[in-house]
């Protein structure tokens, strides 16, 4: 079987054996002013095989819930209660309902200095981000499994829906200082001493495993990834992320980091996939079969770089506002992809790729495209919205002679200060290259209410923008010379 996903549909086999011993000193009442000013601040320790965490929390509570709760994929039972244990006297961590929450066992107040023994085991989550181990030791935590939130109320198993809706707002993302006795850390794509972050979409790495850095792109590589796949990795992404950059101007981070791992020639199964936070993209491969070079798995994992990496720019310098928008980025991304690879790769199929997308969006586009995660159908986001961008991109190359870089540059440029591209500036941007000045209210009627037949609405639309295309029943067929 072959996977290439994102993290919720991998194996990880991560076998960690961490302990630490300590015990909570008293916080004095100088201490509380600062932390509460600050809020939460948490300090990550590895010394050797021993693992913990020392919190400092911002304000007195009941008891204090993770925002992460987390199951694991396999047993859908809570992972945190099983691998984490509080080493403060008197504290206990369990989950009630659907939070992993830290509380007193005789319900007191928690106290404001606790410290937690940290025992990952790895395992694939669900809808979360797991603990990255690499062959030769080093390992890599994700930022986001460290923030709470405060609960004032002492029956815990009496909270309602609202109640934790509100005590979730009191909470922020908690200030971290990570620290390995044995050497630097990685964290915001820098080797420091000591890194903080104040993020909880990152992860930090522990350990000396493979970097190499560029002027735009950090890699950090498994040593035993098999060495194709290795060197794909390094030499693949950083051409991506300078043409994204010639193009687009600068991205969301400086130096943006690609962490890939190594799980093992496991038999029976071949998995590789990943996803991306803030100016990081993580990878995992697995499986006996990438022992050999193999044009498919290249193809796809360049695809996955370039996808991903356009979101440094479409996702992250600038966002949708609200995921009903997604379209916009995740269909943008998929033909910024589309261009990157045109580029950089000669045996690239590009027709192959946006006849897919627009199979897909005659098939999805008959409902609403803005609504369609709420029917589970996200598979719209992309394939919609890279026809629509197509659109676009073709009313650019007839006005200007440019392309789809062309299109969203200024419009990436022009939004940088508000991190925010509207749907309102992206229709506005598209009419100021047509002519047609029903064009942008059609695409709105669109994505609001989709079509009733979506081969006539995109043949209508190619029409009106200029993309050559051919009409095969209910199918829109891209010519065999697309671009």
């Amino acid at each position: 079987m072959r996977l290439f996903s994102p993290f919720v549909s991998l194996r990880f086999f991560v076998a960690l054996c961490l302990s630490a011993f300590a015990q909570a000193a008293p916080v004095s009442a100088a201490t509380s002013s600062a932390a509460e000013a600050n809020g939460v601040r948490v300090t990550i320790t590895r010394d050797g095989p021993d693992w913990r965490a020392d919190y400092v929390l911002d304000r007195d509570a009941s008891a204090w819930a993770f925002y992460n709760s987390s199951d694991l994929n396999s047993s859908r039972q809570p992972w945190r209660p099983r691998d984490w244990a509080a080493m403060t006297p008197g504290v206990v961590l369990e989950r009630v309902g659907d939070l992993d929450v830290l509380r007193m066992r005789d319900g007191s107040p928690m106290p404001r200095r606790i410290s937690l023994s940290l025992s990952p085991r790895g395992d694939n989550l669900e809808a979360d981000y797991p603990v990255l181990l690499f062959t030769d030791g080093s390992v890599a935590l994700f930022t986001g499994a460290f923030d709470v939130f405060p609960i004032i109320r002492s029956d815990l198993e009496g909270l309602t829906a609202d109640e934790i809706a509100d005590s979730r707002r009191q909470g922020e993302n908690a200030r971290i200082s990570w620290r390995d006795r044995a050497g630097p850390v990685l964290a915001n794509g820098r080797r420091t001493e000591e890194g903080e972050t104040h993020d909880s979409r990152a992860y930090v790495l522990f350990g000396q495993t493979r970097v190499k850095e560029s002027d735009r792109l950090i890699t950090v590589v498994d040593p035993e990834l098999p060495v194709w796949i290795a060197d794909s990795v390094e030499t693949f992404a950083p051409r991506v992320i300078d043409h994204y950059a010639i193009k687009l101007g600068p991205g969301q981070t400086d130096r943006p980091t690609i962490m890939s791992t190594w799980y093992g020639p496991t038999r029976g199964t071949t998995n590789y996939g990943g996803s991306v936070l803030p100016g990081l993209i993580v990878m995992t491969f697995e499986g006996q079969e990438l022992l050999s070079p193999s044009e498919d798995v290249l193809s796809e994992n360049r695809w996955f770089i370039a996808h991903e990496a356009a979101h440094f720019w479409l996702g992250q310098t600038v966002r949708a506002e609200r995921s009903r928008e997604s379209w916009i980025t995740e269909g943008g991304a998929d033909l910024l992809a589309v261009r990157a690879m045109q580029a950089l790769d000669p045996r690239f199929d590009a027709r192959e790729v946006l006849q897919k997308e627009v199979d897909d969006c005659v098939r999805l586009g008959d409902k609403p495209v803005a609504g369609a995660g709420q029917r589970g159908d996200h598979r719209a986001y992309y394939a919609c919205g890279a026809v629509l961008a197509m659109a676009a991109e073709a009313l650019q190359h007839r006005a200007t002679g440019g392309d789809w870089f062309d299109f969203l540059q200024p419009l990436i440029e022009d939004n940088r200060a508000s991190g925010v591209l509207l749907r309102s500036a992206w229709l506005a941007r598209l009419s100021s290259l047509s002519q047609d000045a029903a064009l942008a209210n059609d695409i709105d009627a669109f994505l609001d209410s989709g079509a009733p037949n979506a081969a006539d609405f995109i043949g209508s639309l190619f029409d009106r923008a200029g993309v050559g295309y051919e009409r095969e029943g209910e199918r829109i067929v891209l010519p065999a010379s697309a671009e």
